[in-house]
């Protein structure tokens, strides 16, 4: 812990530092005691930034045993099985995908087939900016370098979908925001066999009933197909390019150019894919009309109706024209956001009939997303939005502690306890907030 810290902020760093360290498995992070036994990639590239503030070598061990999970092909899958941890203890736990009999999957790991949001490259940037030693953490990257190459990659091969430079996703699991009513048009689309494909019994923070057999239904089709990348493009009914999942993919694509500079590489193709993914992002998911970024469908070529908190990640670009950043801006504090919620930022818009104040992604505050907010807010010289967030993600926790999620209206905690991201972020937080020159 850093002496430079006061005050409350020392009992949070404190407290933040204590659910890392319960948390902790030996080789990795689980999100949460109990509810969330495997390891989530989501999840790793927050808590490692969080890590690299507490225990650096941690960090760097988190990075490492996510990666152990990837596929020959590139794919980073969205969760790592221990198996260490009971079978029924996680549905959907590895039988549900089949790692094992798919040829491009590690032998010693089982894994899911799915992947997440790539915001991993961004993540070991970050890890290197606050390195004591950075001799050591430049041969860190240098090892990472080629799997972090390896999965945007294939991205970029299988997952440009329509060849413009843009990322689908296949799953609503994929986007990180998993049940979010921006979903509800495609999944409502898709057609059910008449049997029941999920459990009778799920965990009560996740959806369940009908919407959870769509999930299910969506892996079975991608197991059935061997993951197949013809399957995916031709005929995979959920196909669908979102703005927080691409903006994470342009950021990482910014910092694998850095990296690849700082190891010795070549930065100059990562830096002509950012800028593709950059006009992509505006050509394809601005929406002039609304003033916002929205998810588009790539089955029937529309934009998605529902506006919600993956609007804002296009904050992440650097090279965002000022005036979407001011219509952005706008948005974000007007009262369908921030404006009208006394500990933003919600997930979905405030004034959607689908909005709700306690359904998982559906309306709740998150820490991980305020925290990306908060560093694109950084990134275009937004003190005001950027303390906004600051300040209420740290009343978050100061109020209900390090939950998974929360009420926007009265900061109640929801969902899991010591939320291992939860923690991490407000390190990060932290951290960044003393020494600015590191945010």
């Amino acid at each position: 812990m850093n002496s430079r810290l006061t005050g409350d902020e020392t009992v949070l760093w404190q407290a933040a530092a204590r659910v890392l360290d319960a948390n902790w498995t030996g080789g990795a992070t689980v999100p949460s005691p109990g509810l969330y036994p495997h390891q989530w990639s989501w999840d790793s590239a927050f808590v490692s930034m969080g890590l690299a503030r507490h225990r650096h070598d941690r960090a760097e061990d988190e990075l490492l045993s996510l990666f152990r999970g990837q596929w020959a092909d590139g794919l980073l899958p969205h969760i790592v099985f221990n198996s260490r941890v009971a079978r029924h203890a996680y549905f959907p736990g590895p039988e549900l995908w089949d790692s094992d009999r798919q040829p491009g999957a590690p032998r010693d790991v089982r894994t899911s087939g799915l992947t997440q949001p790539p915001l991993h490259a961004l993540a070991a940037l970050r890890l290197h900016a606050c390195a004591a030693d950075l001799e050591r953490s430049r041969a860190f990257l240098a090892r990472l370098y080629p799997m972090l190459v390896a999965q945007h990659r294939y991205l970029a091969r299988v997952r440009d979908l329509e060849s413009t430079g843009l990322v689908a996703i296949c799953h609503p699991w994929e986007s990180g925001l998993d049940n979010s009513p921006a979903w509800d048009r495609p999944l409502g689309a898709l057609q059910l066999p008449p049997t029941g494909y999920a459990p009778r019994r799920t965990p009560h923070t996740l959806p369940t009933g009908e919407d959870y057999d769509r999930y299910v239904r969506l892996v079975t089709l991608l197991r059935e197909s061997g993951y197949h990348p013809g399957h995916l493009r031709e005929t995979h009914p959920f196909a669908v390019e979102d703005p927080l999942v691409n903006a994470t993919y342009l950021a990482s694509t910014h910092a694998l150019a850095e990296i690849a500079r700082i190891v010795g590489g070549d930065p100059v193709p990562h830096r002509e894919h950012a800028d593709r993914v950059h006009r992509a992002l505006l050509d394809r998911l601005w929406d002039r009309d609304t003033g916002c970024f929205r998810a588009r469908d790539l089955r029937d070529g529309r934009l998605l109706p529902v506006v919600t908190v993956a609007s804002f990640g296009p904050l992440l670009d650097p090279e965002l024209p000022a005036p979407v950043v001011r219509d952005l801006t706008d948005l974000l504090l007007s009262a369908r956001f921030a404006g009208a919620a006394g500990y933003p930022v919600p997930t979905c818009d405030i004034q959607a009939p689908a909005f709700d104040r306690g359904g998982y992604w559906r309306g709740p505050t998150w820490i991980n997303t305020n925290w990306i907010l908060w560093y694109g807010a950084l990134a275009h010289g937004l003190p005001v939005v950027a303390d906004l967030l600051y300040g209420s993600t740290l009343r978050l926790v100061r109020q209900s502690g390090f939950r998974e999620y929360f009420d926007p209206f009265d900061g109640t905690g929801r969902g899991s306890h010591d939320y291992s991201w939860s923690a991490a972020l407000v390190l990060d937080l932290l951290a960044a907030r003393r020494a600015p020159q590191a945010a």
